[in-house]
């Protein structure tokens, strides 16, 4: 196991009064169920109190999900057992571990802006090589503009997106599907109000053993 970093007790505290994003899967992440195959091997990337990892595992998905704080990944566990699903739990520290190579069929990057240049960079592309060829990225996240809205995310402007920094980032893959747009948002007390998004569904290139879906 890697050791894990002190900012671990930041996230432990944030987590402790307990679904603070809610226990419902991030609406993009659902509104991509009908590119998912069960039996997938799915990685979801700082995952929390587990409400994406739940749901793919829902989807009949093999979930692995990942974070840094025991207290999240507690209310993961609760959250599984009360859907009556299965996920391993890992608790790591994204930014140092090495990950698998080509492991997984789905990684789900729901709002992983804890980071910004260079260990964001070094991030996406761990993450990148652990899909499979013909593996699906999925990814939201708040773009630069959401500092004029302030309803979640990180209060500095680095750990956001822009398209020219996602399609730079995923220019080795196919992307499927790139949105910007303004939405409200209602997930826990965490994201709530109108909010600047991006959507990315991008394909690792090559082909999974079985028909692409």
């Amino acid at each position: 196991m890697n050791q894990l970093p002190d900012y671990q007790a930041e996230w432990d505290a944030k987590y402790r009064s307990g679904y603070g994003l809610g226990e419902a899967p991030n609406a993009f992440l659902a509104s991509q169920a009908h590119r998912l195959r069960p039996g997938w091997k799915a990685l979801a990337v700082a995952d929390g109190e587990g409400r994406n990892g739940v749901w793919l595992a829902e989807q009949g998905l093999d979930v692995v999900s990942a974070d840094v704080s025991p207290v999240a990944q507690e209310r993961a566990r609760q959250l599984a057992a009360r859907r009556g699903v299965a996920v391993t739990l890992e608790r790591v520290d994204l930014l140092t571990a090495a990950l698998p190579e080509a492991a997984f069929d789905v990684v789900a990057a729901i709002f992983i802006q804890f980071a910004g240049p260079p260990a964001r960079d070094e991030l996406f592309a761990k993450l990148k090589g652990a899909l499979r060829p013909g593996g699906l990225f999925l990814l939201e996240g708040y773009r630069t503009e959401q500092l004029s809205y302030r309803t979640g995310g990180p209060p500095c402007v680095e750990s956001l997106y822009t398209e020219d920094f996602i399609r730079a980032t995923f220019a080795d893959f196919e992307v499927l599907h790139l949105a910007l747009r303004d939405a409200v948002l209602e997930e826990g007390s965490a994201h709530r109000g109108m909010s600047a998004l991006l959507d990315l569904v991008a394909r690792k290139p090559g082909l999974l053993m079985d028909a692409f879906r």
